[in-house]
């Protein structure tokens, strides 16, 4: 009702200030007339106009009615039409929104593990390298690290290794605080079986496969470098023939490969692991072996013959994706 009662009002003055210029005044009567109630009807109109505004709209004050009054006082006619027009389309005909496509979220915080391998791996090691070599933020490389937790040991230790150079003391003792887990856990099994063989000469040969696999578990996870790995991979070698002394086993086999490949034994492993599936071995599990012995001696014809004796679903899979998309 009150800003009904402001237009009746405002439209009075604006007709009074228009009539009084019928008349013929002098320019100074004419101005005096005109000027003084075409002031009253716009602040009235302005007055009126601030009422109907959304809340939103009506603030700061006093710049919000000000505007308005300016736009219908110094625009005669023009500005008066132009605000109302202006103002009521705004109310009564507002602009439809379309539907957002999108939805605006927060970059997820790093995850305290590691995420399990499917399908399309969302996580995995190289993005946690990235993390630590990119990252600014010092609780963001010690999660990469603490993600590392749940992955194999193989592909968790390069990642520990390299964050065993990180600029903040900090990561780099939990770096170092797990490697030294891992190899302190390998290690007591070590010792464990090591003193169940000098207590009993005659042991098991299980108790001889089992330490030269935790021997080769030390130089496969890269935890020895140097003149420690040859002893340790000349141990696990040595355990590994103790252990076949009993007769052929083709997992014993293939752990005796691979420990000859690591040492630079080329034939000799070539040797085992054709054993290995002589004596029913899966030719599949041998291939990726074969292939980069092929490699080594430089048989490169060889190299896509075995990686096509690889099933493709695990051909397609990393580590050997990328060999395969390159030799095949």
């Amino acid at each position: 009702m009150t800003s009904k009662w402001l237009f009746s009002g405002a439209l009075a003055f604006e007709l009074g200030s228009w009539s009084a210029l019928i008349g013929s005044p002098t320019p100074v009567e004419a101005l005096y007339l005109y000027i003084l109630p075409h002031a009253i009807g716009s602040a009235l109109l302005a007055a009126g106009l601030w009422l109907l505004l959304p809340r939103r709209y009506k603030f700061p004050l006093p710049w919000s009615p000000l505007l308005l009054f300016s736009f219908i006082f110094f625009i005669p006619l023009v500005g008066v039409v132009g605000t109302i027009a202006g103002v009521f389309a705004g109310l009564y005909l507002p602009r439809r929104t379309s539907e957002q496509g999108w939805q605006a979220t927060r970059m997820p915080a790093l995850p305290f593990r590691a995420v399990e391998q499917r399908n399309s791996p969302l996580f995995n090691d190289g993005g946690l390298q990235d993390v630590l070599q990119l990252a600014s933020d010092p609780e963001q490389r010690m999660a990469a690290l603490l993600a590392t937790k749940r992955m194999p040991g193989n592909e968790a230790a390069p990642i520990l290794k390299l964050a065993l150079r990180d600029p903040e003391d900090d990561v780099r003792l939990l770096a170092y605080s797990m490697l030294d887990q891992q190899e302190t856990a390998i290690n007591q099994n070590i010792e464990r079986l090591q003193l169940r063989l000098a207590e009993q000469p005659r042991a098991p040969k299980a108790a001889h496969a089992a330490l030269a696999r935790w021997y080769w578990e030390l130089a496969y996870l890269g935890l020895a470098q140097g003149g420690v790995l040859e002893h340790i991979l000349a141990q696990a070698l040595l355990h590994t023939q103790a252990a076949m002394e009993g007769g052929d086993n083709a997992d014993l086999d293939l752990l005796a490969g691979r420990i000859l490949m690591a040492q630079g034994q080329v034939e000799e492993a070539r040797e085992r692991l054709q054993h290995a599936v002589e004596l029913g071995m899966n030719p599949s599990r041998v291939a990726p072996f074969l292939a980069e012995i092929a490699f080594m001696e430089q048989r490169y014809s060889d190299v896509a013959l075995h990686l096509n004796a690889i099933p493709e679903a695990l051909r397609n899979k990393p580590p050997l994706a990328t060999a395969a998309r390159y030799w095949l």
